[in-house]
């Protein structure tokens, strides 16, 4: 599925005939017996299954079997198959199936429950899902089996891992199998056809965000060039993969790299630094609002660490963070702004954040022959608007931008709002962020509609209310008003995110 027109500065910045999995095949046949993936060493605590280490080979053919077991399954080329999945090697292994069968892979966040599930997957027109059986409690396996029942259009459930219900077919086995390559597509273009959908939230509802193997590939190079990172990098990723950002820093970067991906699920600092050191981790990409702790866990000492990659979900927050003092680290400030662009500060010698330019952006910034993967711009309404070879232009899916619901809406130029308020400083030319996206609530990776929000509260309980506190850790912290636990039985049997639902539980401490 190609969406519109190819761009002409699109193949400034990509080979138009490059694929994710070409990338990952050229080193698959150049080094097939490097380690490629490796799981959290602590994968036990929060899914099952014994840690997982694969070289490029074996990876390799776990790929192709997937993919062999989707064709077998009869689903066509361009299927959207929704993976909701923990950071681990078959979360890895599934998208990269996905796309080898010629099919669309769309990362769902791992708190969504089955409302979310229910709203956006018909959207999307998927007809399968996967999943882990079990993720910090909580038994995904039977989730997207209860959400099949409820959507004649997924046709399949699968999944990794013990105990699976019935139906659900289980993957494991292929991570052993041989089956050879899938037929060959035969495609024109086949760099421009949609490789992933992500989903970004307005105050007007979700919206899908559909890219294709070039824009996903422009992502990866902002990581890759202002990062610092060259061939061979052993990348440590503490970012989940399910978003345009957390692909952009962890599973691009790594194919374009050609060396070992460490994941790492969630955040515990031992665990972090044991990973760092065992697999001999030259870079690494954590949220940004774990740099306090990162030298007292011992990250920044005794380990292989040259490049720290720091992941601002909440861009408004970067301008007044503190100076990087750490000469041995390059710091290397990552900006997200919802699923519509990323984009990379490198911190010069005195330590201190980047601003952001307006106009051309090309990575590395202020290098000689650099490549132009970002424009920035202010809105006549205040707001930072994005354009570039990352950058999608066009709604999915096809046709919808002829509804009125809510959807990706770029301008004639090319440039889309990403509602961010920001001021320009007429003195530099820079662009200051300002503040998150009107009508939203940020938690962490997790964005909310205000108006939704409270909907679903009053629709669980008429009496209770929830507010959003500001919090210098994750942007906001939900707060439960007026509720109680029979509230927060009552979002949880709706099938509302975990969030909204402990918002109402006990108070700590």
């Amino acid at each position: 599925m190609i969406l519109g027109e190819p761009r002409n500065e699109q193949h400034g910045a990509v080979d138009p005939m490059t694929m994710l999995d070409v990338l990952f095949r050229r080193v698959a046949k150049l080094d097939p017996d490097a380690t490629a993936l490796a799981d959290p060493p602590n994968r036990e605590s929060f899914t099952s299954g014994a840690p997982r280490r694969l070289t490029y080979a074996e990876a390799d053919r776990a790929i192709s079997a997937i993919a062999a077991q989707f064709a077998h399954m009869g689903l066509p080329a361009d299927s959207v198959i929704g993976v909701q999945m923990p950071n681990t090697v078959e979360h890895v292994l599934t998208i990269l199936a996905i796309l080898r069968a010629g099919m669309i892979a769309a990362p769902l966040p791992l708190l969504w429950r089955r409302a979310e599930l229910t709203a956006i997957l018909p959207r999307l027109g998927a007809r399968a899902l996967i999943t882990a059986s079990r993720v910090n409690g909580t038994d995904h396996g039977a989730l997207a089996a209860g959400v099949a029942v409820q959507m004649f259009q997924i046709r399949h459930v699968c999944g990794f891992g013990d105990d699976l219900p019935d139906g659900v077919i289980g993957l494991d086995e292929l991570l052993s199998e041989d089956l050879g390559d899938p037929a060959p597509l035969g495609r024109e273009r086949p760099a421009e056809h949609v490789a992933v959908i992500t989903t970004e939230m307005t105050p007007e509802g979700p919206i899908l965000i559909a890219r294709d193997h070039m824009e996903l590939i422009a992502g990866g190079l902002v990581t890759l060039l202002e990062g610092g990172l060259k061939p061979q990098t052993r990348l440590l990723g503490c970012c989940a993969i399910g978003s345009f950002a957390g692909l952009s820093l962890t599973l691009v970067p790594w194919l374009l790299s050609g060396s070992l991906l460490s994941l790492h699920h969630g955040f515990d600092p031992a665990v972090t630094v044991q990973q760092c050191r065992d697999d001999n981790c030259d870079a690494a990409v954590l949220p940004a609002p774990l740099l306090p702790l990162v030298g007292d866990i011992g990250l920044l000492h005794d380990t292989p660490l040259r490049n720290l990659l720091a992941l601002w979900r909440a861009p408004e927050r970067f301008a007044a963070s503190a100076a990087w003092d750490v000469a041995n680290v390059t710091l290397t400030d990552m900006l997200a702004f919802g699923e519509f662009g990323l984009l990379g500060s490198r911190r010069g010698p005195a330590g201190a954040p980047e601003p952001l330019p307006a106009g051309a952006i090309t990575m590395p910034r202020g290098a000689a022959g650099g490549i132009l993967l970002a424009e920035t711009a202010r809105t006549e309404t205040g707001s930072l608007a994005l354009r570039g070879p990352m950058v999608p232009r066009h709604a999915f899916p096809p046709g919808s931008e002829r509804g009125t619901g809510p959807r990706l809406n770029a301008s004639a130029d090319g440039y889309v709002d990403t509602r961010y308020p920001c001021r320009l400083v007429p003195a530099d030319g820079t662009l200051v962020v300002t503040g998150s996206p009107p009508g939203l609530v940020a938690v962490g990776g997790y964005r909310f509609a205000r108006i939704g929000l409270e909907s679903d509260v009053r629709q669980a309980d008429p009496e209770a209310l929830i507010t959003a506190l500001p919090d210098a850790l994750v942007g906001h912290r939900l707060a439960g008003v007026r509720g109680s636990a029979d509230t927060r039985t009552r979002l949880s049997e709706m099938g509302a995110n975990p969030l909204v639902a402990e918002a109402f539980g006990p108070a700590p401490g």
